[in-house]
């Protein structure tokens, strides 16, 4: 299937945590980046407003937008972790979740947590040999996913990750 867009290699994954910041963050997205609009925890119609002003931006920029979610989005490029139109991600936290996902139609995955996370403390990283165990032999797009920012996805490149995804890479403050 081809889509609208290509696969970015850069994503930013929104959530209620980031408040204001999700501004800044889409901002220093780079053109082309990916977004995965998740906001769980809204009323369906502040999540459809939220998710219109995010798509203005998104516009304005460059970025595909991908929705979270079960409830369909006017403009979403494709979805995350459900069926539906447009580039279709999943996220995989073991092989085994992997390849349901293909089997399920996945055309990338967002493997994670590849290192420690403030999105979820306390949870087991995979680290790097895990994560290259995990990824090892499945053709698919592979998107980094935990604790990551651009040196850490440097470091795994020789694995063959495809891209990288963060919320805190793309909010903190440059320095």
């Amino acid at each position: 299937m081809r889509h609208r867009h290509p696969l970015p290699r850069l994503w930013l994954m929104t959530d209620e945590r980031m408040g204001d910041a999700l501004w800044d963050a889409l901002e220093r997205l780079p053109r082309g980046g990916g977004v995965v609009f998740r906001h769980h925890g809204l009323t369906p119609t502040e999540r459809r407003a939220l998710f219109a002003q995010v798509l203005k931006v998104a516009r304005r920029r460059g970025l595909v937008l991908v929705r979270a979610g079960g409830q369909p989005m006017r403009g979403e490029s494709g979805v995350h972790g459900r069926r539906g139109r447009g580039i279709r991600t999943a996220p995989a936290h073991d092989r085994r979740e992997a390849i349901a996902a293909l089997r399920a139609g996945a055309q990338a995955l967002f493997v994670s947590p590849v290192f420690p996370t403030r999105s979820h403390p306390g949870a087991p990283a995979l680290g790097r040999a895990r994560f290259g165990s995990l990824i090892r032999g499945l053709d698919v797009p592979m998107i980094a996913l935990g604790g990551m920012d651009a040196r850490k996805a440097r470091s795994l490149e020789r694995l063959g990750i495809h891209g990288w995804a963060a919320i805190d890479a793309w909010t903190k403050a440059k320095g």
